[in-house]
């Protein structure tokens, strides 16, 4: 279908205010089912009987003002979804048939602006059925399931599906309406599983990789943005659409999921590492994403079967629970479903252990309390029973170091008289200026050992206290490349604070920490966070955002960005073209030209282990704890800046 000839720009839409306010025209109407005029019909009996019989008649008509209704539509039923009026005039009928004409009449398609009808009338079903079950219910007796299937399938574009699975995703959330969408039950999931899974690179390959705008489908163009904004509106629009058909992909799983229909099909391996990396990117600020679905999964037993048999999807669990993620509870939430069923523990627990030690004194997260201590009641069941079965002396080191924390170390320690706190509480506070002085002359291993010292001495009461020691000691780990250990004290540190991830150093460590370990996500959210920190503190809220956090933005930014992956694969698919077209020779003279740059990257030993993170302090190579004299000494005096509290 040749969408490219449509050059008429859409209308402006139609509201019911704009509708009613029209002036009268200067010809009589001579149509008795005119829609505009029905609008201004101060009579309701007439009203309503003629708004009927032009919903009736609409799809049999044509019309070229049939787009500046449905453009109408669209708006009212945007803006006034739960009121009845259309819902009882019959416009779910007329919405399915010009969906069926759109998608069998292609000359009708083509004709006037009615290319625009189908995703226009897909949207009023949507917005209609969003909140109102009984509307939902007309719907579905008015047979907009199988035109809705048919723009989910794919019939016309991208665009149009994105309005299918939204409208098909709140038919699926009623009860009374479920089972007729579960009708399609088998295609329904393959599909949505195929579009969350797909639709960021369709979006990128068919419009927001499209450089040359003329090369563009203009009716996509025109209802991304009206005409406003040029090329840089459209793929900021097309990024929150593409968003929005992944996430809306989702919640018509989730519908399915919640009953636990088809998890056999959601389980599929290839399908929960794609969860994974579904997060909505910094368009998307009302859903969970793929977390949300890995979730619903984890309180199934197949779901939490197959979601322990995958290492990637507990590597990304484990990353979400210690980051400044709005869904990090979710992630804390689903490693300990996994941990509290004995057919998953110990297929998880070595790595979920690691991650979710540092979080046991967490207070309040995602509206629960003793969030802290839930956790730490999960990876501590059975542990006197099963402590020889632990083969991993890490993980067996983190139980002991819980059980001591919330167990020997509590009892002990409710035995202190305040005096006897503060007595401890100058001692940490002499043993910290001894590690920050240890740190300004620039031996950051003997800082570190203070900082621990102090950490050892210091009653549990004292969480202010607490937090910049392991704040401080994570700077010490950054500086002696060790991001895990560092992401593990900065976590801890955030774990104390009130609310939980407001200490905005330990938030800027950490975001340093997962960049040097490749994962910008989680360095952008702790970034963005540490900000919004700084922009709302009262002594730096007038202060310009530090240069080094925005960089830190700009680059996190470009490599999370929701397309990255898609225009990665692009490039690549086009050199690969490229390089088959070119011919042996050609490939040839590539091998030569790489052999030399690894060559010169060999020689140049500063470019190859340069580290791409930005600290405050100056650039931090790779390659072990140790450093040249002349280092340390240039490092100093920004280095204790950095540390002091």
């Amino acid at each position: 279908m040749n969408l490219h000839k449509k050059k008429e720009k859409l209308p402006i839409p139609l509201t019911s205010t704009t509708a009613n306010s029209m002036q009268q025209p200067k010809e009589t109407c001579t149509n008795l089912n005119c829609f505009f005029c029905l609008m201004k019909e101060p009579e309701s009996s007439i009203r309503r009987e003629g708004l009927t019989n032009c919903f009736k008649e609409m799809p049999f008509t044509d019309d070229h003002e049939h787009v500046l209704v449905l453009s109408g539509l669209w708006n009212i039923a945007m803006t006034q979804p739960d009121d009845p009026e259309f819902p009882s005039l019959g416009i779910f009928n007329c919405m399915a048939s010009l969906i069926h004409r759109g998608l069998i009449d292609r000359d009708w398609l083509l004709r006037d602006q009615n290319l625009y009808i189908p995703y226009y009338a897909a949207h009023v079903i949507g917005s209609y059925t969003m909140n109102k079950v009984e509307f939902a219910e007309k719907a579905v007796d008015s047979g907009v399931i199988p035109p809705l299937m048919e723009l989910f399938r794919g019939k016309m574009s991208w665009v149009e599906q994105r309005v299918a699975v939204r409208a098909l995703g709140h038919l699926a959330s009623y009860e009374s309406t479920f089972e007729s969408v579960a009708k399609f039950e088998e295609e329904l999931v393959n599909l949505a599983m195929d579009l969350a899974s797909n639709c960021l690179e369709v979006v990128y390959v068919n419009y927001v990789g499209v450089k040359d705008k003329s090369k563009r489908l203009n009716y996509h163009s025109d209802l991304l943005t009206r005409g406003v904004g040029g090329m840089e509106m459209e793929n900021r629009k097309a990024e929150e659409w593409a968003s929005q058909i992944q996430c809306w992909s989702l919640y018509l799983l989730n519908c399915f999921a919640i009953k636990e229909r088809s998890i056999n099909l959601m389980c599929e391996k290839e399908f929960l590492k794609d969860l994974c990396g579904m997060w909505g990117g910094l368009v998307n600020h009302s859903s969970a994403a793929g977390v949300g679905l890995i979730r619903i999964l984890c309180y199934t037993e197949i779901g939490r079967k197959r979601i322990s048999e995958s290492p990637e999807v507990i590597e990304k669990l484990c990353n979400l629970s210690r980051s400044s993620d709005d869904w990090q509870y979710m992630g804390i939430d689903c490693l300990r479903l996994l941990l509290n069923d004995a057919d998953t523990r110990n297929k998880v627990i070595h790595t979920a252990t690691l991650c979710l030690a540092d979080l046991i004194e967490i207070r309040t997260l995602g509206g629960k309390t003793n969030v802290g201590e839930a956790i730490a009641k999960t990876l501590l069941t059975d542990f006197r029973q099963t402590k020889s079965k632990i083969v991993d002396s890490r993980v067996e080191r983190a139980l002991e170091e819980i059980w001591d924390m919330k167990v020997e170390r509590r009892r002990k320690e409710k035995r202190l008289s305040n005096e006897n706190v503060e007595e401890k509480r100058v001692l940490v506070s002499l043993i910290k200026q001894q590690g920050n002085h240890s740190f300004s002359v620039g031996e950051i291993e003997e800082a570190l050992l203070k900082y621990t010292e102090g950490l050892e001495l210091c009653p549990m009461r004292l969480r202010k206290d607490r937090i910049v020691l392991y704040s401080n000691r994570a700077q010490c780990h950054l500086l002696l490349n060790d991001p895990d250990s560092a992401i593990s004290d900065t976590t801890r540190a955030l774990s104390l604070s009130t609310p939980v991830n407001s200490h905005s150093k330990s938030l800027w460590r950490r975001s340093q920490a997962y960049d040097m370990k490749g994962l910008a996500k989680e360095s952008l959210m702790d970034c963005l966070m540490f900000v919004n920190r700084f922009i709302c503190s009262e002594t730096t809220k007038h202060v310009k955002i530090p240069y080094y956090a925005a960089r830190m933005i700009t680059k996190q930014m470009e490599i999370s960005w929701l397309f990255a992956i898609a225009r990665s694969k692009t490039a690549s698919d086009h050199m690969d073209k490229a390089k088959q077209a070119d011919g042996e020779n050609e490939a040839s003279s590539n091998e030569d030209s790489n052999f030399e740059m690894l060559r010169m990257m060999t020689k140049n030993k500063a470019f190859a282990t340069g580290l791409s993170t930005i600290v405050e302090e100056p650039l931090i190579r790779k390659g072990g704890s140790g450093r040249g004299k002349l280092e340390r000494s240039k490092e100093r005096k920004n280095a204790a800046l950095a540390v002091s509290q």
